[in-house]
C-alpha cells in the first residue's frame, strides 16, 4: 500500500468511516447537482418527450 503509514496517525476505526462517508456524500452531491442544474437528465429519467399519436 502506497500510503500505509497513514494508519499510524489515524485509527482505521475512525479513518475508514470518514473516508467512505466523504466519498458517499460527494457522490450524492454530484448527482444532486446534475439533477438540479441540467434540463436533459430529468427528461431522460422520465422517458423523454412523448410523441403525439
Amino acid at each position: 500500500m502506497n500510503q500505509g503509514k497513514i494508519w499510524t496517525v489515524v485509527n482505521p476505526a475512525v479513518g475508514l468511516p470518514l473516508l467512505l462517508g466523504s466519498v458517499a456524500i460527494t457522490a450524492l452531491l454530484v448527482h444532486l447537482a446534475v439533477l438540479t442544474h441540467t434540463t436533459w437528465f430529468p427528461a431522460f429519467t422520465q422517458g423523454g418527450l412523448k410523441k403525439a399519436a
